[in-house]
């Protein structure tokens, strides 16, 4: 493994999506990601990219053996993700106690949705349903319609598994300096709430009204998508001059109704007549008009087509590796990159390894199968 993680260790419980993503992106960072699954994959089988670049060992789960072998993992190990409901781990022995209790230094990592306390914190959600409560999702939309979910981007992973990477890594320099393993508690309803704080803050300055109204939310003409010939295009004309120049390509420096940017009044207007432009060209026609021209365009390219993208292809942003095609890792470092690592694990398949390398008790054939 590449990547400024390197010799740090993680035990990831597996789970889906945000724990699984979080450990991706420690993996692809250089750590060494070891996830704990049941060694028939039963429960939630291969997961092709945000398996990649981790090792997997088998470990029963239900068995005093199995729960017995992932604290010893734990005792070895620098981090520690899982990712349910509050209380599920502690009932298995292997909740935060347990667990700092074999190695006081190790970083405990919990990913929830609603977060280990409050009255919602036993219920079950979906990323949908943390976005909705914390006002995220309010701001997502048009005006004339209901808030449009942004699939679960927003939530499982920009809220959920980013905070719980930056969790992690600033409780991994704590730990170092005292001695002392924090327990990371990254809540996906916490971390959308918190990525309001610009909207939040322009809501207080008395600059943002309801859905679909405002700059940043389809209100405005300058900052919008519209419908191309076969398919959509972007605009990002926010300043006067990037304003100046959408105007020169699309024809209108001369047009009086464009004189007035910010006049909201003009805004329906504005967006009718651009929306009728944009319909004559493609998006590649379009994207040609605006070559070397500062008036913030870009296609809107659907995800099997944005990796062949000239700008993406040309920093490798995609990358195709075990017959997947999937994003590289990010961010990039001057030195130590990272790297995507080895294709997905079968579960259990690096059992012996992992214990042989970290210096835990090798097992017989006949311990294995108690602990798998």
């Amino acid at each position: 493994m590449s990547g400024p993680l390197q010799g740090i260790r993680v035990v990831e419980l597996l789970g889906i999506g945000p724990g699984p993503f979080c450990g991706m992106l420690l993996a692809d960072l250089g750590a060494d990601v070891v996830r704990v699954e049941r060694p028939d994959g039963t429960s939630l089988g291969r997961t092709p990219i945000l398996g990649r670049g981790k090792r997997s060992v088998g470990m029963d789960l239900k068995t005093a053996e199995g729960r017995a072998a992932v604290l010893e993992l734990a005792a070895h190990a620098d981090v520690f993700i899982e990712p349910f409901r509050p209380g599920f781990v502690e009932r298995l022995g292997l909740g935060p106690d347990d667990c700092l209790a074999v190695n006081p230094k190790l970083v405990y990592g919990r990913m929830t949705g609603w977060g280990q306390s409050g009255p919602y914190a036993d219920r079950a959600g979906h990323d949908l349903n943390y976005i909705a409560l914390s006002g995220a999702l309010s701001t997502c939309g048009t005006a004339d319609g209901p808030p449009v979910p942004p699939v679960n981007m927003l939530g499982d992973f920009a809220g959920g598994s980013m905070f719980l990477a930056a969790g992690v890594l600033a409780a991994v320099l704590y730990a170092r300096e005292t001695g002392r393993g924090p327990v990371v508690d990254a809540a996906m309803i916490d971390g959308s709430a918190y990525l309001t704080a610009t909207t939040l803050q322009s809501m207080a300055a008395g600059r943002w009204g309801p859905r679909g109204t405002n700059v940043l939310d389809t209100g405005a003409p300058y900052y919008n998508v519209y419908q191309a010939a076969d398919g959509w295009v972007s605009i990002g004309a926010i300043e006067p001059r990037f304003w100046a120049e959408l105007l020169d390509v699309l024809g209108l420096t001369d047009d009086e109704q464009f004189v007035r940017q910010n006049d909201r009044e003009m805004w329906p207007q504005m967006k009718k007549h651009f929306a009728e432009i944009f319909r004559e060209r493609t998006r590649v026609e379009w994207a040609e008009a605006f070559a070397g021209r500062d008036a913030c365009f870009a296609p809107v390219w659907d995800l099997d087509e944005a990796p062949d993208e000239q700008h993406l292809k040309d920093r490798g942003t995609f990358v195709t590796e075990f017959g997947v095609r999937q994003p590289a890792p990010a961010p990039r470092f001057s030195v130590t990159p990272g790297a995507t690592g080895g294709p997905c694990p079968n579960p259990g398949e690096h059992t012996e390894e992992v214990l042989r390398e970290w210096g835990l008790p090798q097992r017989n054939s006949s311990d294995e199968r108690e602990i798998v």
